[in-house]
């Protein structure tokens, strides 16, 4: 086929992908529209798994975009549990492990991300778990029995939400972390303490600063892990959240730019005007921050693929400028969290309410400039507290902390 016969081919039947092929056909698109993904499962949700899901809270049917019947009644071609093992963009071709071969018009990467292997001895056994797929947290549900000795290697989001479920099981959790404090990259000194009170007064062992040197075990299962200073804990599973790297091995060897992700301009365009990205493993720039972001959070996958969309289809207005939000959830707390700023990046945090009260909104912020904000057990605040981002008004920092005065009114 040549030309507009050619379907939009998009790889990675994730969240991204699915949401990509909805904006399409919503948008008005009538062509062809072929969904490739390396899992069985049919494009589902990723939050779930380390939150409701894991906890038994959420069924399984919950966790997905799309009813069964939805993609049939939609003209889209969904290709369940086949990887594309190599991209042509001079042909315009897309190579399956199979051998078959698909022609695009325009193709959309939505590959996300793999989660970090643990570089230890030890870390190949039965009962060491990471989290991404639905299998996995299939696996580590099986875990969390009451009395299992559960091991967290790493304290983000994903080894926090981790560590929060196996207590809510009733296991007994020992998180391990080579920083000082949970979350201290992502959240400074000042908030990440929260979260260290949080867990231990929720019964974890915290235990930062250290490293994991090997994971011991008999018969091919973990049993336990061995630290850097000699020190051993006995662990019946150990569940390692150390991060996650964008899948970008396609798009590398297809001479696509890669830079800590598929690089990308706003309208998610790569350095192929035919090939585009969006999720995880976009690299993207973003006019708001003047800088090239890779957000690795739901809403990312859940937004990008409406901009994605609109520039597959030569949309001039698309691009994308949305201000990063995640949200997480742990025992009692939930949260939200806007903006984006990184180590160094801030001067202060300005906290509305009281940490330890653990209700409250934290500022981070540049100079008199709002730079990221997060709401704590605090609602319907996004509204503002986004508003306070995009402006780039200054904030009299005194006043902002002053819980009297409307945010709208600062």
């Amino acid at each position: 086929m040549a030309g507009s016969e050619r379907p939009i081919v998009i790889v990675g039947a994730s969240l991204g992908g699915a949401k990509a092929a909805e904006a399409l056909r919503g948008a008005g698109y009538r062509g062809g529209i072929v969904l490739i993904g390396e899992e069985h499962e049919r494009p589902y949700e990723r939050p779930p798994l380390s939150k409701g899901y894991l906890l038994g809270k959420e069924g399984r049917e919950k966790l997905y975009v799309h009813p069964p019947q939805w993609y049939a009644e939609h003209d889209v071609t969904l290709r369940l549990g086949t990887a594309v093992v190599a991209i042509d963009p001079a042909a315009r071709t897309v190579t399956l492990a199979d051998d078959g071969e698909i022609a695009y018009h325009k193709l959309l990467l939505t590959t996300g991300s793999v989660p970090r292997r643990l570089p230890v001895p030890g870390a190949d056994q039965d009962g060491v778990l990471y989290l991404r797929r639905v299998e996995d947290s299939d696996r580590i549900k099986a875990a969390l029995r009451p009395g299992a000795r559960i091991a967290v290697v790493g304290a983000g989001w994903i080894g926090l939400e981790v560590a929060a479920a196996a207590r809510a099981a009733g296991a007994e959790v020992t998180v391990l972390e080579a920083m000082e404090l949970p979350l201290l990259r992502v959240l400074g000194r000042e908030v990440a303490q929260v979260f260290a009170d949080l867990h231990r007064a929720h019964g974890v062992d915290l235990r930062f600063g250290v490293q994991v040197a090997e994971l011991t075990g008999a018969d091919g299962r973990v049993s336990g892990v061995r630290l850097g200073d000699g020190s051993e804990l006995a662990a019946d599973a150990v569940v390692v959240g150390i991060g996650i790297s964008p899948a970008t091995a396609l798009a590398r060897a297809a001479g696509l730019e890669v830079d800590n992700g598929i690089k990308t301009d706003r309208h998610l365009r790569t350095s192929d005007p035919h090939v585009y990205a969006a999720g995880d493993v976009a690299n993207a720039y973003h006019p708001l921050f003047d800088r090239h972001l890779r957000v690795e959070h739901w809403a990312n996958a859940l937004n990008q693929p409406q901009t994605a969309a609109r520039a597959l289809l030569g949309q001039p207005d698309a691009g994308y400028d949305r201000v990063p939000y995640f949200f997480s959830d742990q025992y009692d707390l939930g949260l939200e969290y806007l903006g984006y700023t990184e180590p160094g990046g801030y001067d202060r945090v300005v906290f509305r309410g009281d940490p330890a009260t653990r209700e409250f909104i934290a500022f981070w912020l540049s100079g008199d400039r709002v730079l990221a904000g997060m709401n704590v057990n605090v609602w319907d605040v996004t509204d503002p507290v986004r508003e306070l981002i995009v402006s780039k008004r200054p904030v009299d920092p005194d006043r902002l902390a002053d819980p009297k005065i409307p945010l709208a009114e600062l």
